[in-house]
């Protein structure tokens, strides 16, 4: 299992406290919510590198479905959140479009685990994210943004609809919501732990 590098602190009474700390990706498609999240479940200010839309991406970038959106993430959005004591996440938001993939490999590098969320109006655009962490065995979770007016499915439905392996996680959400997104990421971590402790499990059986 890989993780951040974690910091070690004092009680006071002389006992050595270490404070854990994994690092998260999240994914998915272009416009589907992932600096909304990153910026609701951090504690600190969060990391945004976006920079607005220009008429040259028009011709490269496929913001079908999300015509309001005037920026865009062109590296990654970093943000902190405290799970419980001990524990905290370091939150790294992917890039969408597909011009900047290139960056994947590199934020993937000792990744707990990913959430890739999903837009049932788009749903095609998350199947990039599912693809890269099934071929490359990251835990993961499907995180679907119930978007105002989009029509409601069951966690059932998009898990056939994305063919997921069994067992993939697929939970609803407000990405806009602290205590929603906090949810999801809690799932993340449960669901990865168990992978995680299989696979061990196997490699020693």
């Amino acid at each position: 299992m890989a993780y951040e590098p974690s910091e070690s602190t004092g009680d006071g009474d002389g006992t050595d406290t270490t404070a854990l700390a994994l690092k998260i990706l999240v994914a998915g498609g272009f416009g589907v919510g992932k600096t909304t999240l990153v910026g609701a479940v951090s504690e600190i200010r969060p990391l945004r590198t976006e920079e607005r839309l220009s008429r040259a991406g028009e011709l490269v970038d496929d913001t079908g479905g999300v015509d309001r959106k005037s920026t865009t993430t062109v590296a990654m959005d970093f943000g902190r959140i405290t799970i419980r004591s001990g524990l905290s996440l370091y939150l790294f938001g992917t890039p969408g479009q597909d011009r900047f993939w290139f960056l994947w490999d590199e934020l993937s590098q000792g990744a707990l685990g990913a959430v890739v969320l999903a837009d049932t109006r788009r749903l095609e655009h998350c199947f990039p994210a599912v693809d890269y962490f099934e071929h490359r065995e990251i835990p993961f979770v499907v995180a679907v943004n119930c978007f105002a007016g989009a029509r409601a499915y069951g966690a059932h439905d998009v898990s056939r609809a994305l063919d997921l392996d069994p067992g993939t996680p697929v939970v609803l959400c407000d990405a806009r919501d602290r205590d929603s997104g906090k949810e999801v990421l809690i799932r993340l971590v449960e669901h990865a732990g168990r992978t995680y402790a299989a696979r061990l499990l196997d490699s020693v059986g």
